[in-house]
C-alpha cells in the first residue's frame, strides 16, 4: 500500500492505494500553502492513519521539480517552492517520496485506466483554467524529473490571423510573464478573452460553448477561431511525439461536442492519417490526480 495525494493550491486530496485502480479516497483538507511544517503534518497524519504500513508516498503537485537542483517551482504552494522538496519530505516523513506535475499525473491516469489504455504514446492535455499536458510513452512518464514535457501551454500562438474573415489574434498576457502563450489564448479564460476581443462583451467559457452548440453566431465565430488556434500546435505535437491518442481533461474537455470538433480540426493537419478519433474526452473521471500519483508511486518501488 502507498499513500497518494493530489495537491492543489486550495485543497489537498489524499488516498490509500492498494493498486492503481484500487484507492480509498480521503476527505479533502485545506492546503497549508505557506507553512511547511503544517504541510508535512497533513501528510504525516495520513501516513499514521493508513490501515497498513505504507511503502511510499506519491503526490501530484501543481508545479514542477527543476532537473538537476531538485528544487520545487510551485507558485501556488509556496512552502514547497524553492526547496529540494523531495529530499525535505523524505527526511520529515521517513518514507520514499515520488512527485510529479499534476498534468503528468493526469496523463498517467489516462494511460493506466482511461482513454489511453492500450496506446503506446499518450499525450494527455488539460484545457481548463490553464493549458497543460503530460507525455507517457511505453508506460513511462517522459521527463518525470522535471514536469516540462507535454507543457504545450507555454508555447507561443503561431497564428497572427485566424477566422473567416480573418481577424488579428492579440498577444494576451500570460501568467508566466510572457505574452502570446497558448495558455492565455486557448484556456477557458483565453476563450473568454477572444470573445471579448471579437465582440466587445463578456461571457463565461461555459456560456460561449453552450451558445456555439446552440448555433448562436457570436459564440460560433469565437469557437471557430479558438479551434483554428488550438489545432495547429496540437498537430505539431502529434508529428513530434508520434502520439496516437490525446485524452482531454479540464473544464473545456467536459464538452464532448467541443472535443470532437477539436479532433476534426487536428486530424487533417497531422502527417499520420487517423481513421479513428485522435483527440477525445478523458475517461478517468474519479480523481485522476490520485490515480496518476498511485501509478507513479508503485512504479518507484
Amino acid at each position: 500500500m502507498i499513500v497518494c495525494f493530489d495537491i492543489g493550491g486550495t485543497t489537498m486530496k489524499g488516498g490509500y492505494a492498494r493498486a492503481v485502480g484500487d484507492i480509498d479516497v480521503l476527505e479533502r483538507v485545506p492546503t497549508p500553502g505557506r507553512d511547511f511544517d503544517a504541510f508535512v503534518g497533513v501528510l504525516a497524519r495520513a501516513i499514521a492513519d493508513c490501515p497498513a504500513p505504507p511503502r511510499a508516498l506519491a503526490a501530484a503537485i501543481p508545479g514542477i521539480i527543476e532537473p538537476g537542483s531538485g528544487l520545487g517551482v510551485v507558485a501556488n504552494v509556496p512552502c514547497i517552492s524553492g526547496i529540494p522538496v523531495r529530499e525535505r519530505l523524505e527526511a520529515a516523513l521517513g518514507l520514499p517520496v515520488a512527485l510529479a506535475n499534476d498534468a503528468d499525473c493526469f496523463a498517467l491516469a489516462e494511460m493506466a485506466v482511461g482513454a489511453g489504455r492500450g496506446h503506446r504514446v499518450v499525450l494527455g492535455i488539460i484545457l481548463g483554467t490553464g493549458v497543460g499536458g503530460g507525455l507517457v510513452i511505453d508506460g513511462r512518464l517522459i521527463n518525470a524529473e522535471g514536469g516540462f514535457a507535454g507543457e504545450w501551454g507555454h508555447g507561443p500562438v503561431a497564428a497572427r490571423l485566424a477566422g473567416t474573415p480573418p481577424v488579428e489574434i492579440p498577444r494576451f498576457r500570460c501568467g508566466c510573464g510572457l505574452s502570446g502563450c497558448l495558455d492565455a489564448t486557448v484556456s477557458a479564460r483565453g476563450m473568454e478573452a477572444l470573445y471579448r476581443h471579437l465582440h466587445g462583451k463578456e461571457a463565461t467559457s461555459l456560456a460561449i460553448v453552450a451558445g456555439w452548440e446552440a448555433g448562436e453566431p457570436e459564440p460560433a465565430r469565437t469557437v471557430a477561431i479558438w479551434l483554428e488556434i488550438a489545432a495547429a500546435p496540437l498537430a505539431m505535437l502529434v508529428n513530434t511525439t508520434a502520439a496516437d491518442i490525446i485524452p482531454v481533461g479540464g473544464g473545456l474537455g467536459g464538452s464532448a461536442t467541443l472535443v470532437a470538433a477539436l479532433d476534426a480540426a487536428v486530424r487533417p493537419l497531422t502527417l499520420r492519417r487517423f481513421d479513428r478519433p485522435l483527440v477525445l474526452r478523458a475517461e478517468c473521471r474519479v480523481e485522476p490526480g490520485l490515480v496518476g500519483a498511485a501509478w507513479l508511486g508503485f512504479a518507484s518501488l
